[in-house]
């Protein structure tokens, strides 16, 4: 679904900032699509006497980004004011878990009453993945596909699960409501079978909001806070997912934070090497850092410096012996250096994390050849 450009737009969003010893980036790329239909909240320090609690969102917009754009202003607050006594947290996890609930579905049915939603002019819809963050647990919030992943000593310590069609679970609520799951999809057209907005899915006479077509009911998973193994949270939306697993992203992400400590720029390396990796989509993601992420290293940085001055010189002995064939393109320079055994590259992201480095030694020893095989090639050379 969706429209595409003849070239990705690669500009970025990007963001940071730090509170409650946490430290966080994010970075947003529009990407092949027509329309920029992602959004993101961070908050750190929450109102109503919740200054220690901190709260981040990635929404993931579908046919429009009006629901996308609202609910990244206005989620966090319907949360707080559904009722629930946050504040007394130790004794009502459930409690905290039952506002977050009433918060999504008061936001939705909030939302139905807007004039351009409730007469059919804007039909979009949003996912959402969320953490809200207490002193002493993680909430871990999702409705829709896109996905939040938690680094734990050194490997995926949780990952919230994708709300898809084809899940029984998903699959019975949408049969039991009328429809039916065709191409892996809510009656052949969504491919989300949880989401905020979606009015037209949301319609069936004699039917709960939960029990609808598409409910815009979260799943909330709580964990604790373990001090000395927590690393990082990864919220992004499926245009990151599509191209990297769980374990890919906080591997590369890991490994980006042993060379470099500015979390928007590990955020904009995880866009990026996604798009190379050949992502279609919009691309938003989340970078939530704990005391005990890693820390940026001499060992690593060492290595790391090595690898691009290596890559550097690859490029120079290619151009350097073409000889009477003429300068090679730059895909053809990728497909060359792709095909060798390189040490030490970035667990996850591969080579195709390094394109930035081998693209601009390229188009400064050849200069009128910049525009020809640029990182808006659809076709991943490897």
């Amino acid at each position: 679904m969706g429209a595409f450009l003849d070239k990705p737009k690669t500009e970025k969003h990007s963001a940071h900032g730090e509170g409650n010893a946490l430290r966080y980036g994010l970075s947003s790329m529009q990407g092949w699509r027509v329309e920029m239909e992602d959004a993101h909240t961070a908050v750190v320090g929450l109102p109503h006497g919740l200054a220690d609690w901190s709260f981040f969102a990635v929404y993931d917009g579908h046919a429009g980004s009006r629901v996308a754009n609202y609910c990244s202003a206005h989620l966090l607050e319907h949360i707080l004011s559904g009722g629930a006594d946050f504040s007394s947290e130790s004794s009502s996890i459930e409690g905290v878990k039952d506002g977050i609930r009433s918060g999504f579905l008061n936001i939705d049915e909030y939302m139905r009453s807007f004039s351009d939603l409730r007469q059919g002019l804007d039909r979009s819809g949003s996912t959402a993945v969320c953490v809200l963050l207490s002193p002493t647990h993680l909430y871990f919030i999702n409705c829709g596909d896109s996905r939040a992943v938690l680094s734990r000593d050194s490997q995926v310590g949780f990952s919230t699960q994708d709300h898809k069609p084809c899940n029984p679970r998903e699959k019975e609520r949408i049969q039991k409501a009328g429809g039916s799951v065709m191409i892996q999809r809510v009656n052949g057209s969504l491919a989300v079978s949880r989401a905020l907005g979606d009015y037209d899915y949301k319609c069936v006479d004699g039917k709960g909001p939960t029990e609808q077509l598409v409910s815009p009911e979260p799943e909330v998973c709580v964990l604790e806070r373990v001090a000395e193994g927590d690393e990082f949270v990864v919220l992004a939306c499926d245009g990151i997912w599509d191209v990297m697993s769980n374990e890919e992203l906080c591997d590369f992400v890991r490994s980006r934070l042993l060379v470099c400590d500015d979390l928007e720029k590990v955020c904009n390396s995880v866009v990026d090497t996604c798009l190379h990796k050949g992502s279609r989509d919009n691309m938003s993601v989340v970078l939530v850092c704990f005391p005990g992420a890693p820390k940026v290293s001499e060992e690593a940085l060492k290595k790391e410096e090595e690898l691009d001055k290596y890559l550097e010189a690859r490029v120079e002995e290619l151009l350097g012996s073409c000889g009477e064939a003429g300068v090679p393109d730059l895909v053809s320079v990728l497909r060359s250096i792709g095909a060798e055994n390189i040490p030490n590259l970035p667990p996850g992201g591969g080579l195709i994390s390094k394109r930035s480095v081998i693209e601009a030694v390229y188009n400064k020893l050849n200069p009128h050849k910049e525009e020809e095989g640029s990182a808006s090639e659809l076709e991943d050379p490897w």
